[in-house]
């Protein structure tokens, strides 16, 4: 459970106001100098996330379980790092960073010794996160991390919900990809839902759950409205990009991630999983993104 004792951790510049949870390192308040909040308040009532960190694995394990040799061990969507309580290691007027380290807990479900540090820092208008897996143990590290912020739909500004768009900066004709109903990576592709660059955010989009995209040449993307203003995302390492909501929901999430969840039938070692990456001793592999109002 999350300590109530542990404030949010402000940060601040000439044109945010962002506050992060130490429960989960969890971004929780995203508002520019007018006092908008452009994130999601985690309204329990529809999805009580506002912007997990996803580790260490992102997506389902097939069945709840994973296999490392000859054992087998329980894990849930998406890990367990958003259900932690982290450390808070720095926290000054424009940066702050936390870090959740492997436990007796951690170490029942996942048998790796880790540090996982997450970091923000707001520069004018804009916020970076970056995500660092480190590995202090002897032996290879497998893991897979994620960002999972979920910002409002429609944005603050007037411009009506079903104007928002997601604006690649390149074309993305690639098939996507989605889960089956046990959350699980089916091998079926689907036609891109990009035209001209543009992704219209629509209800029906999400009827499926997550939109997946595998094989994608943008790493950065335009939010909002063809009036009003927007955000603009970037995510230069990551291997996978979500897009994710509750239909009918006021949130839309843009997720990247180097990871993703189990195909359909993948019975292999969790060293073998499509989309984890192996730390190895004494090294780190991270995942980076920002976002900028425009």
């Amino acid at each position: 459970m999350a300590d109530q004792n542990i404030p949010w951790i402000p940060l601040s510049s000439a044109d945010l106001h962002v506050e992060i949870n130490p429960f989960g390192a969890q971004l929780s308040i995203l508002r520019d100098r007018g006092g908008r909040n452009w994130l999601w308040n985690g309204d329990a009532a529809i999805w009580a996330g506002r912007a997990p960190i996803l580790f260490p694995t992102v997506g389902e394990v097939a069945g709840g379980s994973y296999r490392l040799g000859p054992k087998s061990y329980r894990l849930g969507r998406h890990g367990f790092a958003r259900g932690k309580q982290f450390e808070v290691i720095t926290a000054a007027a424009s940066h702050a960073t936390f870090r959740l380290k492997a436990d007796s807990a951690t170490l029942e479900v996942y048998p790796f010794q880790f540090e996982l540090d997450v970091a923000f820092a707001v520069s004018g208008p804009t916020l970076s996160m970056t995500a660092s897996v480190r590995n202090p143990g002897t032996v290879d590290l497998p893991a897979s991390v994620g960002f999972h912020p979920a910002f409002r739909w429609p944005l603050p500004g007037g411009a009506a919900r079903a104007a928002h768009f997601i604006e690649f900066e390149q074309a993305e004709p690639a098939p996507i990809r989605r889960l089956d109903s046990a959350g699980l990576l089916s091998p079926v592709p689907h036609p891109t839902p990009v035209v001209d660059r543009h992704l219209m955010l629509e209800d029906s989009l999400f009827q499926p759950d997550v939109v997946i995209f595998d094989q994608f040449s943008s790493h950065k993307l335009i939010y909002g409205a063809q009036e009003g203003p927007r955000l603009e995302v970037t995510y230069p390492d990551a291997s996978f990009l979500g897009i994710w909501t509750k239909p009918g929901a006021p949130f839309v999430c843009i997720e990247p991630w180097r990871g993703i969840a189990d195909p359909e039938g993948f019975t292999g070692d969790f060293t073998t999983k499509p989309g984890v990456f192996t730390v190895a001793p004494g090294g780190t592999e991270s995942l980076t993104m920002t976002v900028t109002l425009v």
